[in-house]
């Protein structure tokens, strides 16, 4: 599934082909693609809708609209790209946005988890998200506080996207090898100083995530080249860039982890 850096890829290179396009026509191709509002009013709603602006919210794309927000996540194997008009619809194309300038925005999504959303007040889908690592309310302070709060296991509460926006088992498993804490310490036994180098952890990793175009793994996306610098995930049975003791797969919270154990050991 796509994180924060391979989302805020999509934005970026979508942002400058949809500026200014304005939408003609909308041919959805699976109902169920959509959350809301209805087919039908999603087909009235959208069309003759200018695009304002292409952005990112935790693991969401947003596109702008004069009245309305599309707001778009990719799940497992979506994928957006912009096509010529007079191209015929592929198998798995779920939603085409026919546009001015003889352009498509195609979301095509093999697996069929991807959804649409179309709607006024964004905060509906969005307001529950925590804040997102780049923005001024993420600081280490309030990280400490958070996780005290909490009394989780670190990696199940670092993927809650109410907890913080963006993360994924990619980033997630990176930030915590950086930071040397296991993926199932308790929340709440992180000190400050910890939880400051977590902070940094975080932030570093997503930067250099986004500096790569993403990560190209086990999804559609293959525009990326970060997985050639992974430090632990999916390198189980591999020496640790660090101290060189074989890296090790566990699975906690129901998801796969890779961990070093011994610079990331568990107390």
């Amino acid at each position: 599934m796509p994180e924060l850096p391979e989302v805020e890829t999509f934005a970026r290179h979508l942002r400058p082909t949809l500026v200014g396009k304005k939408i003609l026509v909308a041919d959805l191709r699976w109902n169920r693609t959509l959350a809301i509002p209805s087919p039908k009013k999603f087909k009235e709603y959208i069309q003759g809708q200018r695009i304002l602006d292409v952005g990112r919210r935790a693991k969401f794309l947003n596109i702008q609209l004069k009245d309305y927000s599309l707001l778009i996540h990719l799940r497992m194997s979506g994928d957006l790209l912009v096509r010529d008009s007079t191209i015929r619809p592929a198998k798995h194309d779920r939603l085409i946005i026919k546009l001015s300038g003889n352009q498509s925005l195609v979301f095509n999504d093999t697996r069929k988890f991807g959804r649409v959303w179309l709607t006024a007040n964004p905060t509906e889908v969005l307001g529950q998200l925590g804040p997102e690592p780049f923005s001024k309310e993420f600081t280490s302070g309030w990280l400490h506080n958070a996780l005290q709060q909490k009394k989780r296991q670190l990696k199940p509460l670092l993927l809650d996207q109410t907890f913080i926006a963006g993360l994924g088992n990619i980033y997630t498993d990176e930030a915590l090898h950086l930071s040397k804490l296991h993926p199932v310490a308790a929340s709440d036994s992180v000190t400050q100083q910890q939880a400051q180098v977590l902070h940094e952890a975080i932030r570093k990793v997503l930067k250099e995530g986004i500096r790569r175009n993403g990560a190209s793994i086990d999804w559609v996306y293959r525009g990326g080249q970060y997985q050639h610098y992974f430090r632990v995930y999916d390198r189980a049975g591999q020496p640790c860039p660090v101290c060189g003791t074989e890296i090790q797969r566990i699975v906690v919270g129901q998801r796969g982890t890779h961990v070093c154990p011994q610079c990331q050991m568990e107390s």
